[in-house]
């Protein structure tokens, strides 16, 4: 490897912005509200990419969606905020509204695999209209004034190389200022190990930085993955959920894995946030399916796990994740 090769701790730049680190929060559907992209930046990520958010809905002006998905702490910046859509006008309106709520990038989804998503035209269905995703770019950047980056799959079926075609016509014509770039087909999902050199082809390709995701699912993984790349950063998306820690790993803040008191205090941390966001009633239906990704670090038995998951009530889910923090007496 290149001795000049950058350290993950060192930072970078997106267009005007600098980075501190190289270590990012990919976007979350459904999840990467501000809380879990402030969890992000408290234990080291240079950057937080918010969960989805329509277009459509910025537009028009939702009341929920402005409420509650473009909510930014102020301790989160530098934040991206991620669109999706599959209207020029309408992505310019959206990202004047996302600028206006705080964002310093936005983020333009077109790698979502999800059905519901490509019928509308939208995420990875944008590969097979390469002249709309480069009109939703341009759109972004003239409606926010803010550098804006995408983030797509390496193409639709397997062996199908059109998001990377796509990703050279972004930086070469639409003149986005990085590309995040997931080297699996759209149709495979999460299965089947991603294209690590397929990446490494795009970053000798475009004058951007190219961040790499996909396959991130530990610290070990994300430094093979950015060493095979050639990335300029990588992007952690599954491999954080119920371990914030992956990110003071990556930036050398830690080298032992979190004890059960650390656990359980970024649990209730995040209970704390949710309620805060979202209210009692709804917070205890949202925390769901967040409870098993760190009672299983917790190491609890099935009961206790279920119990804590059909729990409405979020003082007792609070007495319990308290007493599985709680030290074993020694006989």
């Amino acid at each position: 490897m290149n001795a000049t090769r950058p350290q993950l701790t060192d930072p970078f730049r997106i267009a005007h912005l600098e980075i501190p680190n190289r270590v990012l929060l990919a976007p979350l559907a459904g999840i990467g509200n501000w809380f879990v992209r402030l969890q992000a930046k408290r234990h080291g990520a240079g950057l937080a990419v918010s969960e989805m958010v329509s277009s459509f809905g910025l537009h028009h002006r939702n009341e929920r969606t402005l409420r509650e998905l473009m909510r930014i702490d102020p301790d989160e910046h530098p934040v991206s905020v991620q669109l999706f859509g599959h209207d020029a006008e309408v992505m310019r309106s959206g990202a004047a509204i996302a600028a206006e709520a705080g964002a310093d990038l936005i983020d333009i989804n077109m790698g979502c695999p999800v059905r519901k998503v490509r019928r509308t035209g939208a995420g990875a269905e944008l590969l097979r209209d390469q002249d709309l995703a480069l009109a939703l770019a341009r759109g972004a950047a003239e409606g926010s004034g803010l550098p804006v980056t995408v983030k797509l799959r390496s193409g639709i079926e397997a062996g199908d190389r059109s998001g990377f075609d796509l990703a050279v016509r972004l930086a070469e014509e639409a003149g986005v200022a990085a590309i995040g770039f997931h080297p699996r087909a759209a149709t495979t999902g999460h299965k089947g190990k991603p294209d690590y050199l397929l990446t490494r082809e795009l970053v000798e390709r475009v004058d951007v930085p190219v961040i790499v995701s996909g396959g991130l699912k530990s610290a070990p993984a994300a430094r093979r993955a950015y060493a095979e790349s050639g990335a300029a950063a990588v992007m952690i998306a599954r491999g954080s959920l119920g371990n914030p820690w992956v990110f003071e790993e990556l930036t050398g803040r830690r080298t032992e894995p979190p004890s059960s008191a650390e656990v359980a205090a970024e649990l209730l941390w995040v209970i704390d946030r949710a309620e805060e966001h979202l209210g009692e009633e709804r917070a205890s239906r949202y925390l769901r399916k967040f409870y098993p990704w760190y009672v299983e670090s917790l190491g609890v038995s099935a009961e206790l796990a279920d119990e804590l998951q059909r729990s409405a009530d979020l003082p007792r889910a609070r007495r319990l994740i308290g007493d599985l923090a709680a030290p074993v007496p020694s006989l």
